[in-house]
């Protein structure tokens, strides 16, 4: 049997989670998803955040702060590591990014430093986007590196129970 895979809860998650009904169709949709997600395939994972993904969740109002950040009470959260700050800023060089998007580099520095099978997120601009894969791919090929699965909740909520297992040529 293989062992349970490992996935890193990006903030937009956790956002998502927390936030009051949204009144946008596409929003309320990835909500409900969300939920689903959490409620029903979360125990099949070893989830993990990080410093960053804490540091995003508690800015701003007070009470939606402690609201996301009750989502995420008992998690482990990676530690920022200097390998973690060079794989960031290699990535926000080389993906293409705007500058306003390091987080997110940030985001896909922990995931392949500490060798997490998943990158769960909603950020479907800077993340779980093809273009972005492909690049991050061929950046973590030629370092010998992982690239996790990028993924939105409704991707892995679809899967069969014990279908986790990735098997991909990068790894």
């Amino acid at each position: 049997m293989a062992a349970t895979p490992t996935l890193y809860l990006e903030s937009s998650i956790v956002s998502y989670l927390a936030a009051h009904p949204s009144r946008d169709l596409i929003v309320a949709a990835h909500q409900q998803v969300t939920k689903e997600w959490w409620d029903q395939a979360r125990e099949r994972f070893v989830v993990y955040t990080s410093e960053a993904v804490v540091d995003e969740i508690t800015a701003g109002d007070p009470d939606a702060a402690a609201r996301r950040v009750s989502f995420i009470t008992g998690i482990p959260s990676l530690a920022l590591t200097n390998e973690v700050k060079v794989l960031a800023r290699a990535y926000q060089e080389k993906l293409g990014l705007p500058s306003k998007a390091f987080l997110d580099s940030v985001h896909l520095a922990y995931a392949v430093a500490y060798q997490m099978d998943y990158l769960l997120t909603w950020n479907c601009a800077h993340l779980a986007n093809g273009i972005v894969i492909s690049r991050l791919q061929i950046i973590n090929r030629a370092e010998g590196r992982n690239t996790p699965v990028i993924v939105t909740p409704e991707e892995l909520l679809e899967l069969p129970e014990g279908d986790y297992d990735v098997e991909r040529s990068d790894r």
